[in-house]
């Protein structure tokens, strides 16, 4: 059975808006303090989901499977975003850039660990495109040595092992639960972690810059469509798809994200952008043809709570 269209359509969305996201950032992180805009980010995009769990009738707290959820809202909604700003840090976003599409390949590795998933050669030439696509449009033949060995680089492994181990938790518990129920758990529960770190930036900005147009645009984009929207996109779009399947499409954020760099940032778009895009695109082409796994073709009829 060919990968769920619905689900890639939902995973192509998620990643389109994480595109746009380092684009819309860059304003408000140019006067708001990185953990400060996290938290913000959050606790806006809780009170959204909330509303619209309550609208929707949807249970928040778990009946079962608190550890997992648990993991989820502290690995992949905090750990994994906080890495990622440590290690822009002390590395560069450019580094970020290669160093995080490797979250798929953890996906795979994890699914194949805890889901007892099988990886077909197609899955694995269609991952090594996408990798190749991401390697050729960002330009690694440009980093020196130097930045090769950053210390911030081992922050972004970080990031993409945790990414990739949330997404394959989330296939794991998402058959049981409203996807719109355990986002926003696991929105609620970062918004938590991330208090103690923005109160330690309190200084370091000033209230009144909340009131920029740029910023409230910013600030607004990625609290209600970088974070409740996409998270809600992403993590649907994992319940109906393979888990090696649905990680090919955290590729398409690099295409997404050059293409507004250029088009807002006026950023250069070079051949190198065209050839990997390109090898990224036919990676993904390439894995809506694989079959999902028997255990996905069998279904699971048991929920704790309405799907939505």
């Amino acid at each position: 059975m060919a990968v769920n269209y619905k689900g890639a359509l939902y995973l192509s969305a998620a990643a389109s808006i994480w595109g746009g996201m380092y684009v819309t950032s860059k304003y408000a992180l140019d006067l708001i303090p990185p953990f400060t805009l996290l938290f913000i980010r959050y606790f806006l995009a809780s009170l959204v989901l909330v509303l619209w769990c309550r609208r929707s009738q949807v249970e928040i707290i778990p009946r079962e499977d608190k550890w997992t959820l648990f993991q989820m809202g502290l690995f992949g909604n905090f750990l994994s975003i906080a890495a990622q700003f440590i290690g822009t840090k002390f590395s560069s976003a450019h580094m970020g850039a290669v160093i995080t599409t490797l979250a798929p390949v953890f996906q795979s590795g994890f699914a194949i660990l805890l889901l007892r998933e099988r990886i077909t050669r197609k899955q694995l030439l269609a991952m090594g495109l996408s990798l190749m696509g991401v390697l050729v449009t960002t330009g690694v033949s440009r980093i020196s040595g130097g930045e090769a060995v950053n210390p911030g680089n081992l922050f972004f492994l970080g990031a993409a092992c945790l990414w990739g181990y949330y997404s394959v938790l989330m296939k794991k518990v998402g058959d049981r639960y409203s996807t719109l129920g355990i986002t926003a758990w696991g929105i609620i529960l970062a918004t938590v972690c991330t208090f103690p770190p923005a109160l330690m930036e309190r200084s370091l900005w000033d209230w009144a810059d909340l009131r920029k147009p740029w910023v409230l645009f910013s600030i607004s984009y990625l609290a209600f469509i970088s974070t409740a929207l996409a998270y809600y996109c992403w993590n649907k779009g994992l319940t109906l798809t393979n888990p090696h399947q649905g990680g090919m499409f955290f590729f398409l954020q690099a295409i997404v994200g050059s293409i507004l760099g250029y088009l807002i940032l006026g950023e250069r778009m070079s051949l190198s952008f065209f050839l990997g895009s390109l090898l990224i695109l036919l990676g993904v082409y390439l894995v809506m043809d694989f079959e999902h796994s028997k255990g996905k073709k069998k279904g699971n009829h048991h929920r704790l709570m309405p799907r939505i």
